[in-house]
C-alpha cells in the first residue's frame, strides 16, 4: 500500500523537543521523535522540517517583557537553529541524511535556504530542515511551515502535537471537549482554535493544501501519511 502523500512537511513545536522538560532539548526525547520520523521515510516519503524555538527562547515573549520586537524575534530565530542541529544530528545518527537551510546565513553552520537547492535535496532523499523561520521578524514558525510547504511543492503539512487532533476546547481542562476529523480553514478561524495564525492559514487555504494536526508520537504521522482516519484534516469545504 503506497503513501497517500508522496512529499510533505512536518511541523514540529520547540517545546517538543524538551521532552518532560520545561526548557532545552531531550536528545532522549529528540531521539524518539526522529524514530517516529523514520518511519515515514522508509516508506520512500519525501520530508521537510520546520521546528520552532520556544523550548529556547520565544520572540513573542521576549517582546512581551519589554525587549524590542524585531531583535526578540531574531532571537527566536536563532534559537530554532539550535533545534534544527540537534535533530539532524539524532537522524543521521539513526541513518538518515538530512540538511539544515536557513533563512539566515550561516555558512560555517549550514546551508542558506534555496528553494531549488531545497528540492533537489528532497528529489535525492534528504530530509531538508528549515531553520530560522522566513528570515524576517513578526513571522510565526507557522507561516514559515505554511510557506515553505507551498514552496517546496508539498502534498500536505503535518502538524505533530501532544493531543491526537483539534477540539472545540482544551481536552485536558474540559472532559466533554469534542474533537473534529474534518475542519475548514474558514471554520478554525472562526472559532479561534488556535491551530495556526491567520498568516498562515491565508496561505494553506488559497493554495487548498490540506492540514493534518496529530499527535506526534505514537505512530499517528506514519498513518496520517498513508491515508489513514487519524487527528484532523483543515480544508477547504
Amino acid at each position: 500500500m503506497s503513501p497517500t502523500y508522496k512529499r510533505i512537511l512536518l511541523k514540529l513545536s520547540g517545546e517538543a523537543l524538551a521532552g518532560s522538560n520545561k526548557t532545552g532539548i531531550d536528545p532522549e526525547t529528540v531521539a524518539e521523535i526522529c524514530r517516529e520520523i523514520g518511519t515515514v521515510l522508509a516508506m520512500g516519503v519525501e520530508m521537510a522540517l520546520v521546528i520552532g524555538g520556544g523550548n529556547i527562547f520565544r520572540g513573542l515573549s521576549g517582546s512581551a517583557k519589554g525587549m524590542e520586537r524585531s531583535s526578540a524575534d531574531y532571537m527566536g530565530m536563532l534559537a530554532t537553529v539550535l533545534n534544527a542541529l540537534a535533530v539532524q544530528d539524532m537522524l543521521e545518527k539513526q541513518g538518515y541524511p538530512t540538511r539544515v537551510l536557513s533563512a539566515i546565513t550561516m555558512q560555517e553552520v549550514c546551508e542558506p535556504f534555496i528553494r531549488r537547492r531545497a528540492l533537489r535535496h528532497m528529489e535525492k532523499g534528504r530530509v531538508v530542515i528549515c531553520a530560522a523561520g522566513t528570515g524576517n521578524p513578526y513571522f510565526t514558525t507557522d507561516t514559515t511551515a505554511a510557506l515553505r510547504g507551498m514552496e517546496l511543492k508539498c502534498d500536505a503539512i503535518i502538524k505533530g502535537t501532544k493531543v491526537d487532533g483539534i477540539y472545540d476546547k482544551d481536552p485536558t481542562k474540559f472532559s466533554d471537549a469534542v474533537k473534529f476529523e474534518t475542519i475548514t480553514y474558514d471554520e478554525t478561524l472562526s472559532r479561534h482554535l488556535g491551530v495556526m495564525d491567520a498568516t498562515a492559514f491565508a496561505l494553506v487555504r488559497d493554495n487548498n493544501v490540506p492540514i493534518i494536526v496529530c499527535r506526534m508520537l505514537g505512530g499517528d504521522i506514519r498513518r496520517a501519511v498513508m491515508g489513514e482516519p487519524v487527528g484532523t484534516i483543515v480544508r477547504n469545504a
